[in-house]
């Protein structure tokens, strides 16, 4: 199934593209021999910025295709679609 663009798409765009960006830089301070805590510090902040766009992703497909599920199900079916889609946002 093709799904239009989700809203999150910019911003999940965005955020990758800087840490494609920072990920340039890392290499650029491994080829110019810095430190090893510098380097583990700006790799950290380049696996956190990814994890991000993933997560956010992920939670707005899940947002949008349990959206289209709920459409036409009983009340009590769409407040466990809705109490699922609340906790995921702790993971």
């Amino acid at each position: 199934m093709s799904d239009p663009i989700h809203s999150t798409h910019p911003a999940v765009i965005k955020r990758l593209k800087r840490a494609e960006g920072h990920l340039r830089g890392v290499i650029g301070m491994i080829e110019d021999g810095r430190p090893c805590l510098e380097l583990a510090q700006q790799l950290h902040a380049v696996e956190k910025a990814i994890a991000e766009a993933k997560k956010t992703l992920i939670r707005d497909h899940l947002d949008h295709c349990l959206a289209e599920a709920a459409e036409g199900l009983p009340e009590v079916q769409k407040r466990s679609i809705a109490e699922f889609k609340t906790i995921t946002k702790y993971l």
